[in-house]
């Protein structure tokens, strides 16, 4: 964004005083171009509009639906605080659609930290499943549309078949929920920096469930980005678990390929 006295779509407004302009590199970015206006967050780095909305954006497409300052303070240390929406919304100067974008997955996303909640397959609308060893669920829209109890089955996403109440599946033939068929059909993957040692490649956090991928490196260990609790990408014991028995770069007893999505008791 070069220096300019207009505002337009996704550039600041060098005559807003509620901003603090700074002529130094960008902290997310690393960019120097002194011809790119910057403005200091809440915590004092430097940032664009650019810069900021693609950090937040990549925060969300991570599942995280709140924001945090990546740049580097001393040594390998983040600075990690955490920016306001309002905040965000501001300096990065967010479109209309962008604002959209932000705050529909914002919602969704802090919703689905406390709740179970899933597109109705027929009319679209989100649904809450209360009781969570209960895969039938009731769409209250579509009951009253169509005046008659309508439900369906929070795994497959099909209009409900069998008895109403059932935690494994439904009378829909192939019944199976979509990440316990990735969960079955993924490739397998070594961990090179723990002896090597073969394990599934697509693990189910053994705590909410999210399907995760470990990229191969590093430690077996890993941190769930949805409830952020950390676990052994080889045993599924939670990490506080597993390594005092066995450290994070040695090889403990390889868990099979899980065949249920464990359900988040929060």
């Amino acid at each position: 964004v070069k220096m300019q006295d207009n505002q337009s779509s996704g550039q600041y407004d060098v005559n807003d005083a509620t901003l603090r302009f700074v002529r130094r590199k960008d902290d997310i970015t690393l960019d120097d171009d002194p011809d790119i206006l910057r403005a200091e967050m809440s915590c004092g780095h430097a940032v664009s509009p650019q810069s900021l909305t693609a950090w937040c954006r990549s925060l969300l497409d991570q599942g995280q639906y709140k924001f945090y300052c990546p740049a580097i303070t001393q040594g390998t240390e983040k600075c990690s605080a955490e920016w306001p929406y309002l905040e965000v919304r501001k300096l990065a100067v967010l479109s209309d659609s962008e604002q959209a974008h932000f705050e529909e997955n914002m919602a969704l996303l802090a919703a689905t930290e406390y709740c179970e909640f899933k597109s109705c397959p027929s009319c679209e609308s989100y649904v809450e499943r209360e009781d969570l060893s209960n895969l039938c669920v009731k769409c209250t829209i579509c009951t009253a549309v169509k005046q008659k109890r309508f439900q369906f089955c929070w795994q497959c996403l099909r209009e409900w078949r069998g008895p109403a109440a059932h935690s494994l599946r439904c009378s829909n033939e192939d019944c199976v929920h979509p990440d316990v068929d990735k969960l079955a059909k993924c490739t397998n993957m070594r961990l090179s920096y723990v002896d090597n040692v073969e394990c599934p490649a697509i693990r189910a956090c053994p705590t909410c469930g999210l399907l995760l991928e470990h990229n191969g490196f590093a430690c077996k260990n890993l941190l769930c980005k949805r409830c952020k609790v950390e676990f052994c990408f080889l045993c599924l014991q939670l990490k506080r678990v597993c390594n005092p028995i066995s450290g994070p770069y040695t090889v403990c007893s390889v868990a099979p390929r899980q065949t249920e999505i464990p359900v988040w008791k929060r």
